[in-house]
């Protein structure tokens, strides 16, 4: 069931309502009791994921090759060279 925030355009109050959807929009207030409620537009809630299999090692192989593996870099030999900033300097921050 959804719930659905409420607004009175009287008093100000405001307050969450647990609702289905079948249900009819309340229209008026708990605390001043007139007619002048409206239901806001929320932004609803984030997907939650509950148990396993939303990792990635969840999906692992138990068993691997050594072909699966990264290649590991051999002693001596300079890693990649990676820029120094997280742009790139190809930003219009850093002059050419």
């Amino acid at each position: 069931m959804p719930t659905y925030e409420y607004e009175c355009q009287a008093c100000g109050h405001s307050f969450d309502e647990l609702q289905t959807m079948a249900e009819p929009k309340l229209t008026k207030c708990p605390k001043c009791h007139k007619n002048k409620l409206v239901r806001l537009i929320g932004g609803g809630s984030g997907m939650i994921f509950k148990g396993s299999g939303f990792y990635e090692t969840d999906y692992k192989k138990k068993t691997g090759s050594s072909s699966d593996k990264k290649a590991s870099p051999k002693p001596g030999s300079s890693p990649s060279a990676a820029p120094a900033t997280p742009c790139g300097g190809s930003c219009a921050c850093h002059p050419h």
